[in-house]
């Protein structure tokens, strides 16, 4: 039998469409979409399958991202009883993740992340928050330009650690446009400031934490399968570890790739859940197990093979 991990996208692998054609063959997907539809009151066939604005507005992009990884795998489990080593998500994923791990009811995270966007979005309401991407940097390199720059009073940090030469960078969009060619200087490929308007995983979310408190109570006291932290790249799996760092996660940076090159010796493959394939391209570099993804039912059979083989 196979070891497998099961990883999970965060935001930005939504797309209009993501979730359809699970959607239109099994029952599964159509109960889990009327049931979160149901919940909160967002109308998900039509924000999922239809063109829309809301699909790119956090409160709406989290619950919906959160809803199609849960349903693709819940798809998976109606094939395949493998149980995964570890569950481990990228900054929203890792709601995915615990979910996955028995941590959570998919409808109470559904929930969850649609507040938690709002409550993102209500921290940088009038702040001009927004994000850069930087390409072929060295890690320390950009921490060290971040820590000079707020030494400065500028307000940067780096958030998303996604692979080796590829950091994202969370603060003052005013600030970071200003440093665009500060980093380029330095060496980076490419320093490009995203069409963002909140700053995930930086000091000013500190707002936030508060409010998704309450939310962050309906996790379970303690679940089967590890969940590894964006926090610590350690293992979790108990409520009280699950609400301290999933709060801490909203200020602290995403340490995806640090978290994957940690556990990939524990498992011989990685299989994405959700839209697209973002993490399979991601972890082309410094991974030394193969990356598969479900996000259709064609990929779902790609995946199942390889598990039989």
């Amino acid at each position: 039998m196979k070891k497998v991990a099961f990883i999970f996208p965060g935001q930005g692998s939504q797309s209009v469409g993501m979730g359809k054609d699970l959607y239109e063959n099994t029952q599964i997907a159509k109960d889990m979409i009327q049931n979160a539809s149901e919940k909160t009151g967002i109308d998900f066939e039509k924000l999922l399958f239809e063109e829309n604005e809301d699909l790119n507005q956090t409160q709406f992009t989290q619950p919906a991202i959160l809803l199609v990884s849960a349903i693709a795998v819940e798809v998976f489990k109606s094939k395949c009883d493998i149980k995964p080593e570890f569950v481990l998500g990228h900054s929203l994923g890792e709601f995915s993740a615990l979910v996955a791990a028995g941590g959570m009811n998919y409808l109470d995270a559904v929930e969850l992340t649609h507040k938690r966007g709002q409550f993102m979005s209500e921290a940088c309401d009038g702040v001009g928050a927004g994000m850069m991407a930087l390409l072929a940097m060295e890690d320390d390199a950009v921490e060290a330009i971040c820590a000079k720059e707020r030494a400065n009073g500028k307000q940067v940090w780096a958030a998303n650690y996604n692979s080796d030469g590829q950091v994202v960078l969370a603060g003052s969009k005013a600030d970071l446009e200003v440093l665009v060619d500060v980093f380029k200087e330095a060496g980076a490929k490419r320093a490009i400031v995203l069409p963002m308007s909140v700053a995930s995983h930086c000091p000013i979310l500190e707002s936030a934490i508060a409010k998704l408190a309450p939310y962050l109570e309906k996790i379970n006291d303690t679940f089967g399968v590890p969940v590894i932290s964006n926090v610590t790249t350690k293992p979790y799996n108990t409520k009280d570890e699950a609400v301290e760092l999933l709060s801490n996660q909203l200020i602290m940076p995403v340490l995806y790739k640090q978290s994957i090159q940690a556990h990939m010796d524990a498992v011989d493959m990685f299989i994405e859940f959700g839209n697209g394939n973002v993490l399979k391209g991601l972890n082309k570099k410094g991974v030394s197990v193969p990356t598969y993804n479900v996000s259709d039912m064609k990929t779902l059979e790609e995946v199942l093979e390889v598990l039989n083989d």
